[in-house]
């Protein structure tokens, strides 16, 4: 294990922020993978992803401003995908390299989909775990029944507990699974521990549900690119997944995991091994 833990500086109008980020493999590498998490997520969920991929790689795995280890804004409606994107051309900048490689589960998938669709992206190769251009406000729905509550637990076991609850989506996971998950998405807080997200992102616009129409970003994406999809996925439709494939034929592969909805978490080998040998293959 070659883990690291880096900060950088991100700008808001509300001033500096501190944007946190862990990186894995050579310090040294020129190829570079960034992998980002969804909507409550952090970084650490790309742990196992980025022990199978760091012998090729460096890895950087941000937290997202307002998740994990990273600053909160002081007002909730600077969550916007605009601070995201800005943040990320930061970390790219702060890596020092021409071009990165982008895995995005969900929220940062479109991150990266957002990305890769500007003028002289640094993109070269896209994963998009379980998201896609279109999204129905059903859906978002069901998150915001989650999104913005503060729970405190009284232990890592009982964090685990509701995690398993509430992200049963990403798949039959080990018990040890769900507690390295618990461990790295929590703050103590006193004496028990609270998810490491601002609640405050549930008051921004952006997190408001509605359905989201991204097909004219889409049409821009220029990059190869992957989409994984949970089976039972409701965020991403079989519908959708295939009008990405008729409107760029050429550039998008497709797997789909059994046993899973959204979105599934990478950390077994089968969904592992889908990422490596793609990413690998392009290489090649």
């Amino acid at each position: 294990m070659s883990l690291s833990e880096h900060r950088l500086l991100g700008l808001s109008s509300a001033g500096f922020h501190r944007i946190a980020y862990a990186q894995w493999g050579r310090p040294d590498n020129d190829r570079v993978l960034v992998c980002v998490h969804g909507l409550t997520r952090t970084g650490r969920d790309f742990d196992a992803l980025a022990q199978a991929l760091e012998a090729r790689y460096r890895v950087a795995c941000p937290d997202v401003v307002g998740r994990g280890r990273s600053d909160w804004l002081p007002d909730p409606e600077l969550y916007q995908f605009t601070q995201y994107l800005t943040d990320m051309a930061m970390l790219v900048a702060r890596l020092n390299v021409d071009a990165v490689d982008w895995v995005g589960t969900s929220m940062g998938g479109i991150i990266g989909m957002l990305l890769a669709a500007q003028p002289n992206t640094p993109i070269r190769r896209l994963v998009l775990n379980d998201i896609g251009p279109f999204i129905p406000r059903a859906a978002l729905e069901g998150i915001s029944e989650y999104l913005g509550k503060a729970p405190k637990f009284d232990d890592i076991g009982a964090a685990a507990d509701y995690l398993s609850q509430v992200h049963s989506g990403f798949g039959p996971l080990s018990r040890e699974q769900w507690l390295h998950l618990a461990r790295t998405c929590t703050r103590a807080d006193g004496d028990g521990y609270r998810l490491a997200y601002d609640p405050g992102i549930a008051q921004s616009s952006s997190t408001r549900p509605e359905d989201v129409d991204l097909w004219a970003q889409w049409d821009r994406v220029d990059c190869p690119v992957l989409v994984l999809r949970g089976a039972a996925s409701d965020l991403l439709s079989p519908d959708t997944l295939a009008q990405m494939k008729k409107r760029s034929p050429k550039r998008v592969d497709s797997i789909e995991f059994q046993g899973v909805g959204h979105a599934p978490a990478l950390m077994d080998e089968e969904q592992i091994a889908a990422v490596r040998d793609w990413l690998w293959r392009e290489d090649a």
